[in-house]
């Protein structure tokens, strides 16, 4: 086995994009801010500061380790193997082969698993305790995100020597399971079992600031390119690719989701190009590298048009997803997974051991479709289950949902004592009384 070699530039790459996909949860907190309304915008940001705060901690004691440490049973990584990052040299660092150091690894991979967390709030808004919040953040990132993160990147049952062995390897480059369709999954669940909001559906919840979620959308594009072309572990060609490819889906999946609002209601909206932008983004994540440009087009075009139309399926089926994470995440994590099947080419990536197969439209027949839906469906099952068990047991023990009154006069001033917006605070407290 060869030595560990430094490489200063994938080093100083891989510290970038790790401080780039860290800035993506603030982003968050101002794309989710934004989109409630004016008396629940301080708790919406401080779920997702929340999240940093608690996934950071787990994950630097034992997360990691349970994510890339020694296999067990193909379910998750020996959590004692690095606790609290004892005994780690170089020579174990997830990014050895491109001379990035262990430390640097275990911070970009922390990065991950608080997006995936802080994701999840955006479908609960307007009605949640915030300390069940974070008592759900420290279980959830233990119970499910740690051990699936495995399964697909640590050598567990739905990477290249798991369930889909006899079929080929899956591909998710940056999070397309592991990351979005997880906490799209998560975010239902959570929906259901907390229950609607006061008025859902009957009264007008519309953002209280665009600005504010143009803002956030922004951030998320910018500290994405972290997320996408840092999952290379280097500065190198495949790399490039995931940049075009994030820049170029990401502008299509707008487009398709400004055309689709168009079309259906006769305006082409902020919050809509706001939106569309998520859901490109999202959509890409899991084929950065492992299609070419057009295929890259097409899973924009996809993902805007699906996307669009996904987010009002909870009026349909009546499911309160304040923030439309099953309609951008889901939706668009299970389109980028299952496209690959499709578009990918292993003229384009050499992220995989053996190459990325191709896809259907690539000469490559079923075999990959069949792969991904598989590991998909597989991602889906073990999400859904075991965050329903998480959320009962919390809801039995701790209790989800602030106060009627709480949730009436703002989840700000009942729970953080403050409001974002002095006046809007006075009337509050005004009617309340």
């Amino acid at each position: 086995m060869e030595e560990f070699v430094l490489d200063t530039g994938n080093t100083a790459w891989m510290l970038t994009a790790a401080s780039l996909v860290l800035l993506m949860t603030p982003g968050l907190a101002f794309f989710y801010g934004g989109m409630v309304r004016g008396k629940s915008v301080l708790n919406m940001m401080m779920m997702s500061f929340g999240a940093i705060g608690v996934v950071s901690l787990i994950w630097v004691l034992y997360g990691y380790s349970g994510t890339f440490g020694t296999d067990v049973a193909g379910f998750f990584g020996n959590p004692f193997d690095f606790f609290g990052l004892a005994g780690m040299t170089d020579e174990d660092s997830l990014m050895k082969a491109t001379g990035v150091p262990a430390l640097v690894a275990v911070g970009y991979q922390a990065t991950f698993a608080i997006i995936t967390v802080a994701l999840i709030s955006g479908a609960i808004a307007d009605r949640t305790k915030f300390s069940t919040w974070l008592a759900f953040t420290a279980v959830w990132v233990t119970v499910v995100y740690i051990p699936l993160a495995h399964m697909v990147w640590g050598g567990g049952h739905l990477g290249a020597e798991g369930i889909t062995s006899g079929l080929s390897t899956p591909i998710d480059f940056a999070g397309g399971t592991v990351v979005h369709i997880n906490a799209g999954v998560a975010g239902l669940v959570l929906a259901l079992v907390i229950g609607k909001r006061r008025g859902f559906a009957k009264e007008p919840m519309r953002p209280h600031n665009l600005p504010f979620v143009m803002l956030g959308a922004a951030l998320l594009w910018f500290g994405w390119f972290g997320f996408n072309a840092g999952s290379e572990f280097g500065a190198d060609n495949v790399s490039g690719r995931a940049w075009v490819n994030t820049l170029v889906a990401t502008a299509v999946a707008m487009l398709a989701w400004l055309l689709t609002e168009k079309f259906r209601d006769g305006h082409a909206t902020s919050l809509g190009a706001a939106s569309g932008v998520v859901a490109g983004l999202v959509a890409i994540t899991p084929a950065a590298a492992a299609v070419d440009t057009f295929g890259a087009i097409a899973i924009g075009a996809v993902a805007g048009v699906l996307c669009a139309l996904a987010v009002g399926l909870k009026f349909r089926f009546g499911y309160d997803d304040s923030l439309d994470v099953v309609g951008v995440h889901l939706v668009g994590g299970l389109v980028g997974t299952v496209l690959i099947g499709l578009f990918s080419t292993d003229a384009n990536s050499t992220w995989y051991p053996d190459g990325a197969l191709n896809g259907l439209f690539y000469g490559g027949g079923l075999t990959q479709l069949g792969t991904q839906v598989l590991v998909a469906l597989a991602a889906m099952v073990f999400s859904g289950l075991a965050t329903l068990v998480i959320a009962l047991i919390l809801k039995a023990t701790m209790g989800w949902r602030v106060s009627d009154e709480a949730e009436v006069g703002g989840v700000d001033l009942a729970v953080h004592g403050e409001t974002a917006y002095e006046t809007l605070g006075a009337r509050i407290i005004t009617e309340v009384k």
